[in-house]
């Protein structure tokens, strides 16, 4: 099996019963803040883009680039597509032009032509991706691979019951707005993004831990910030505090924990698999890369500069009633909801500048008032969160009908917050779902999982709790670890107070937990 490294979670798989092209993205994604680190754009993607079988993992910008599926992938190659529970995925290549769909179920072996068996293992909560995540084995000729990319599952005992994996390939850095746009001191900003840093790599050990593969690949990140507005994110200026390390810092990290088996994929990277070795090849030397890491962003800086401007030419719809526009979409979604509007339980504030990030003056204020199940302006009122944007970002989600701000706004880092109380995962899984497929599939989801009553238990320590988290049904068993009286899932960070059972992260999913006597 040969696997070529194409660019952040991207890759191709090449095997004797055909090659697969995982994830793709080479545009920049996200009001052009994201762009590919290192740069992918010069690869030949005529000859990598034909290929018998595409894989897009889900629909974030980073994975699916439909400007570059479009010119590049060959229509020819069959999607192998996960089981989601909406269409967007498929509806959204077959615009593309794909034609040839492999449906697979989810964590079931398919056999495809030549032997070569693939599994696809979906996750579809409201929080998995924008609704959807998904992890991708293959098998060929005896030789395993696990490509899961930034997927989050709660343990990996499907993958490790058909036998040992030759390479895992897994996310290490980055991929959100937290903390770096908060309203913050730079002192609290920094202890959180270095909690965030140190969580990132707790879960990416975990994960290797279980898996126990004989080779793993740091990919799915980071990104590169290219505008001068948002180049403080990258890693290079010393900030224990930034949470988008590089694969340098990730062999270096690893290997404090006693990790020997890290290869590193730069794009062009060739890493030749077998059951028993792994062999690889680089266009460059990897130590010396990354050893001139400012200079390379520099260059690209400089390079893709044109492009940043012509998005940003794009963006700008003054003649959008904004508030009207608004009123229009969400108001109808708000009357539906249920749990995610008294779940936010609060208005929630967008303060519209006159620039394309929150360093603006402030035009227009809007209220997404859940409770009242409106849309108007603001009042001054108190608010349980308060973003500060671009006018025009907002103008273009309108205008180009854009029912997911997460995958589109707040992953463009393009703006502040501020809020009242906890983290409200309540207020991003609405923003997801400005569509009616998309509202009515969470709102499902939540009453099934609110409803759902969970009997079995585990023992942490001196405490017996349910063995699944409240937050996304995580196993506690395998990633729950307890420091006094308070009880860490490691798989996403969350922490709760076993006395009280209160969550100490977010609003709501209290914990069943009783002290042993």
């Amino acid at each position: 099996m040969r696997i070529t490294g194409t660019g952040h979670a991207s890759m191709r798989i090449d095997t004797a019963a055909g090659s697969i092209l995982c994830d793709p993205w080479v545009n920049p994604a996200y009001f052009a803040s994201w762009f590919p680190f290192p740069d992918n754009s010069l690869l030949d993607w005529e000859t990598l883009g034909d290929v018998d079988y595409l894989y897009v993992s889900h629909l974030h910008r980073d994975h699916f680039d439909a400007e570059h599926l479009k010119r590049f992938i060959s229509k020819k190659a069959t999607v192998l597509l996960p089981e989601y529970p909406t269409s967007q995925l498929e509806d959204e290549l077959r615009e593309l032009g794909f034609t040839s769909f492999f449906k697979t179920r989810s964590d079931e072996v398919h056999e495809l032509d030549g032997g070569l068996k693939v599994m696809i293992q979906a996750l579809i909560s409201p929080t998995d991706g924008p609704i959807g995540d998904s992890s991708l084995w293959v098998e060929h000729d005896g030789v395993r691979v696990l490509n899961q990319n930034d997927a989050r599952p709660t343990d990996l005992t499907r993958f490790n019951e058909l036998g040992q994996v030759h390479a895992h390939m897994l996310q290490f850095s980055g991929a959100i707005w937290y903390p770096m746009v908060y309203e913050l001191p730079d002192a609290a900003k920094t202890a959180f993004g270095k909690q965030k840093r140190d969580r990132q790599f707790d879960r990416t050990w975990r994960y290797i831990d279980d898996l126990k593969a004989d080779h793993v690949f740091p990919i799915a990140g980071p990104p590169c910030f290219l505008d001068d507005t948002l180049w403080q994110f990258n890693d290079i200026f010393g900030d224990e505090g930034n949470i988008f390390p590089d694969q340098s810092v990730f062999m270096e990290e690893y290997a404090k924990v006693g990790g020997t088996n890290g290869i590193v994929l730069l794009p062009g990277s060739v890493t030749t698999l077998t059951e028993k070795t792994a062999e690889t090849t680089h266009p460059t030397p990897v130590d010396e890369f990354f050893a001139n890491k400012q200079q390379h962003l520099e260059e690209m800086r400089e390079r893709k500069a044109p492009v940043i401007a012509a998005e940003k030419a794009s963006w700008r719809h003054p003649e959008i009633d904004v508030l009207g526009a608004l009123k229009k979409r969400i108001e109808p979604l708000l009357e539906e909801s249920i749990y995610m509007a008294q779940g936010v339980g609060g208005p929630v504030r967008f303060d519209l500048t006159d620039s394309f990030g929150p360093d603006g003056e402030i035009i227009e204020s809007i209220v997404v008032d859940f409770p009242g199940k409106q849309v108007r302006p603001y009042n001054d009122e108190k608010v349980r969160y308060r973003f500060k944007t671009g006018r025009a970002l907002i103008e273009h989600l309108i205008h180009i009908d854009e029912g997911d701000w997460v995958n589109s706004l707040f992953l463009s880092c393009r703006f502040s917050a501020a809020r009242i109380g906890q983290y409200n995962e309540y207020v991003y899984a609405f923003f997801k779902c400005l569509s009616e497929e998309r509202l009515q599939y969470a709102e499902g989801w939540y009453d099934e999982h609110e409803k759902a009553v969970e009997a079995e238990d585990t023992q942490l320590g001196d405490w017996t709790v349910q063995r699944r988290c409240p937050h996304l049904k995580a196993d506690l068993s395998r990633f729950g670890v307890v420091d006094g009286n308070v009880l860490t899932c490691q798989l996403h960070g969350w922490k709760f107070d076993l006395p009280s059972g209160r969550c100490l992260t977010s609003v709501g999913h209290k914990i069943r937990a009783e002290k042993n006597s």
